[in-house]
Order: C-alpha cells, then structure tokens, then sequence
C-alpha cells in the first residue's frame, strides 16, 4: 500500500512540476529536436494501448506512466519549450484519466489564502536578498505550518499544499 501511495505521489508531483513550468515559461514553440523527441510520447501512448489491450494489464499499464513521468521530469529539468510541456503534460493527464488514477488537477485556492501566502512568498524573498536567512527559514516554517510546502526554481518559487 506505502509503494502504491509513494507511486501516486511521483505522479501527482510530476503533474505539478509541468503545470507550474508551463505557467511560468516563457511561451516558446517546439524547435525541430523537439519534435523529433515529441515522436517518443506515441511510444508512451502505444505501449499503453498494448499492456491494456493485453487483457486489462494494469500493471504494465501504470509502468509505462512512471515512464512518462522520468521523462517528463528529465524534459523540464532541460527547459523545454512550453509547446512540449503542454504535450507531455497532456499525455500525461490522458494515459492517468483513461485508470483513473488520480485527479491531477492543482486544488483550488482560495483568493484570500493565495494572497497570504503570496504575500509571505515576497517577504521571504526579500529577507533572502536582504542575507537575512533566519527570517528567510522563520517565513519558510510558518508556511509548511500553514500545510503549504514551497521550492525555489529557474522559474520562481512553487508552492503547493502539502
């Protein structure tokens, strides 16, 4: 049951790391080694097919998805382009819908609360800028208190609910 939930939160984190990249990239095209490797998520979409053609093969199934996701995660690590990360975001949100996996889709916010913790977002970056790093950590810990867990990236700083 642990490596069943552990699987789940691979998925889901790979999920908000697409959406958070295609949010906050700049809108780019796929250039021609992008399409080629593009190419590689029929593959996916394919070995897919088959293990479910292969009398409901749940199990192959769900391996090729832990497949996307590595290379999701590879492709956003490499910056990509926006265009590919909205296909690999979208096959991955296809092969997951098809098992019913999970709902993927980011939990909504509320306006109030995404202003709290946008707000203390600034404050943290100022005191990191400011070197003051105990009030950078202090901000850092009354948001993980708040049951909200951040990470500093090339494009910002991600949050989510923990």
């Amino acid at each position: 049951m642990q490596a069943c939930q552990n699987g789940l939160e691979r998925i889901k984190n790979a999920r908000k790391e697409l959406d958070f990249y295609i949010k906050n990239s700049a809108d780019t095209k796929m250039t021609e080694a992008e399409k080629e490797e593009a190419k590689e998520l029929e593959t996916y979409q394919a070995q897919f097919e088959a293990a479910m053609d292969d009398d409901f093969n749940t199990a192959d199934a769900v391996s090729v998805i832990y497949e996307l996701v590595r290379f999701s995660n590879i492709a956003v690590k490499a910056g990509v382009s926006k265009e590919y990360a909205q296909q690999i975001q979208d096959m991955l949100d296809h092969l997951c819908g098809v098992l019913g996996v999970a709902e993927l889709k980011e939990e909504v916010v509320s306006d109030e609360d995404t202003a709290k913790i946008e707000e203390l977002i600034a404050k943290r970056a100022e005191a990191k800028q400011a070197k003051d790093f105990a009030a950078a950590d202090a901000i850092r810990d009354e948001l993980a208190a708040m049951g909200i867990t951040i990470k500093d990236t090339r494009q910002g700083v991600q949050w989510f609910r923990s």
